[in-house]
């Protein structure tokens, strides 16, 4: 069975069944793998971990951020 790499195409509820890598968060915000790491560089980016040397982001907490991002840009 091929596991999907498109982390759009794993939505389920409207979140992904697993953790998030940089390179997930760069194609479904379509912007350049370094720009995700200065934002987790500045902490203005959507809040991730670390797994040893690996950064995950959790679903819910990507969607949160949105939110969030939202909010303050209709409040602005």
């Amino acid at each position: 069975m091929k596991v999907e790499s498109d982390p759009r195409a794993t939505l389920r509820g409207n979140l992904p069944d697993r953790y998030l890598t940089p390179e997930d968060i760069a194609a479904m915000f379509s912007v350049p793998i370094e720009t995700v790491y200065h934002w987790r560089k500045q902490h203005t980016g959507p809040p991730g971990f670390r797994v040893g040397r690996h950064v995950r982001y959790d679903p819910a907490s990507v969607q949160a951020w949105v939110t969030q991002q939202s909010n303050l840009d209709a409040a602005a």
